[in-house]
């Protein structure tokens, strides 16, 4: 009988799903990691919520561990490429809380605009400060949502509600889906210049860390309400405090922080400040949802090899995944290809399969491609929730099958319009290893890698023997090399796969070469 851990306190809901499953289950909470490192070995699952870190050391002493489910959204608390490594699955419960998140957002909103929490506690202390205590409506002012994805369009639908203007700015909203919503989408300073109110609602990855920062704050209206329910580290927590002292920002309302948990913090005590510890889904029914949805999720995989809401591998039923799984994990690695070397959002996605293929599930295949793709500037997307992201960004997703391949080859080929140009990458399997065949036009036969270098060129002699040089000087192994052209003294296309990381220094160098068009790396 497998048995499961659950480490972090949840609702019991959890323990009664697991026991009805047929799932042994220990519920042990508040252990610390030396404690969790000693036990850690008799578990095949671990249920956490945001205490409980699972890392690289407790992974690698965690010898029977198949699943590791998170009851909430985020993953930062488990490492990834450690569970990944040992072929730990990382599930998570990707719309359990956002309702309840989106009402904390709201409530924060008015709290800040009516500074609720300072009135009641001076009252309750025996003041009448009636006087020192002129709020502001809401209605018939301009809201800015930072991110405008399920969070996000949740708040947007309240804040209309209330007779709020609404702008958005999300590099994935299209004006199709803006207007679906009610929303005006804007550029990211013009959302700073023309709201009233702020709020984020948008994963934190390195273009969103600090994009609430000292210049921007500088751009908007004087009298700013700013809210952050979604991650810390999206706001210059310093940048903040100077604009509140300064009463340039009227007031603003932090659920998350920059460190965790922030017991001592600049912040505290500011004018006009409200902090709550990070509370965006503590809602009775939002900890209900995510602890069923958790336990069903980690039953199934361990009971039937399910995969459902997984952070790390595909999501496959048990019957199909002998055959799906090479193709489901050839398609996320031209999706994840695709959405590092695209440097603009999609509008609309094509997925045509070529061959033998047709004659397979394509959806996860679909699923796996999309979450590649979207990744990029989502890291928390799982082939669950991709295409309910995409279809909430107005992303159009079409598919198409052909019998006969090229070579009497299955093939997947990946189409992704943006507003520029369409841009295309062509694979197959072959002896049961994922390859491109055709890249952006030019073909190719190039196998996959952990870290590769992608340069488009002109065909011309010496850049070779130039590349060369750079990676050599750099200390950076060259493990193989593909190119390909679509006619001589055109433009040609490489792919290098290298043992490491390339800095930025070096990937500048290759771009200084004469006849290099683009470069990019891409890690896998």
């Amino acid at each position: 009988m497998p048995k499961v851990l659950i480490a972090d306190k949840m609702s019991n809901r959890a323990v009664e799903v697991f026991k009805a499953r047929g799932v042994d289950v220990d519920v042990i909470t508040g252990l610390s990691k030396d404690e969790l490192m000693n036990i850690i070995g008799d578990y095949d699952g671990l249920a956490v919520r945001s205490s409980t870190r699972p890392d690289a050391e407790i992974i690698g002493q965690a010898t029977n561990l198949k699943v590791i489910g998170r009851a909430g959204i985020g993953v930062d608390n488990i490492d990834i490429k450690a569970a990944t490594d040992r072929g730990v699955v990382v599930m998570n419960t990707p719309f359990g809380n956002a309702i309840t998140t989106a009402e904390h957002a709201i409530a924060m909103l008015f709290s800040a605009a009516r500074q609720i929490p300072s009135a009641s506690t001076r009252t309750q202390a025996g003041e009448w400060p009636k006087s020192d205590y002129k709020g502001t409506e809401l209605f018939n002012k301009t809201l800015g949502i930072i991110g405008c994805g399920n969070i996000g369009a949740l708040v947007a639908e309240r804040a209309l509600g209330l007779k709020m203007k609404v702008i958005a700015f999300d590099p994935y909203l299209t004006p199709e889906r803006a207007v679906e919503l009610g929303v005006q989408k804007v550029e990211l300073d013009e959302l700073f210049q023309r709201a009233d109110a702020i709020t984020l609602h948008t994963p934190l990855v390195e273009s969103t860390k600090n994009i609430v920062n000292r210049e921007r704050l500088g751009m908007t209206r004087k009298g700013l309400i700013l809210v952050n329910c979604a991650r810390g580290g999206l706001v210059d927590e310093e940048a903040l405090k100077d604009a509140l002292e300064a009463g340039h920002v009227r007031a603003a309302a932090l659920d998350v922080f920059a460190v965790e948990p922030a017991k001592d913090h600049a912040l505290f005590g500011t004018p006009g400040f409200i902090a709550t510890p990070h509370l965006g889904a503590s809602t009775n029914e939002a900890q209900e949802n995510v602890a069923v949805q958790v336990a069903e999720q980690m039953a199934d995989y361990l009971l039937t090899g399910a995969i459902s809401n997984a952070i790390n591998t595909p999501s496959i039923s048990a019957e199909e995944a002998p055959r799906l799984k090479p193709w489901v994990d050839l398609a996320d690695k031209l999706g994840t290809m695709m959405g590092q070397l695209l440097h603009e959002p999609a509008k609309s996605i094509e997925i045509v399969y070529k061959g033998g293929i047709t004659s397979l599930n394509t959806n996860p295949m679909s699923a796996a491609a999309l979450a590649g793709l979207l990744k990029a500037a989502m890291p928390e997307v799982n082939m669950v929730s991709a295409p309910v992201l995409a279809k909430e960004r107005g992303i159009e997703l079409t598919e198409s099958y052909i019998d006969e391949a090229e070579r009497a080859e299955s093939l997947i080929r990946l189409t992704v319009e943006t507003k520029a140009r369409k841009f295309a990458i062509v694979g197959t399997i072959y002896r049961g290893e994922p390859r491109i065949v055709r890249l952006f036009g030019v073909p190719m036969d190039a196998a996959f890698a952990p870290n590769m270098i992608y340069v488009r060129n002109d065909d011309k002699p010496g850049f070779i023997g130039d590349l060369g040089g750079i990676l050599g000087n750099a200390k950076v192994n060259i493990a193989t090399f593909s190119l390909g052209r679509m006619e001589q003294g055109g433009e040609a296309v490489c792919l290098i796969s290298v043992d490491g990381d390339v800095t930025d220094a070096t990937a500048d160098a290759i771009k200084a070469i004469d006849q290099v068009k683009i470069v990019d790396r891409v890690r896998l």
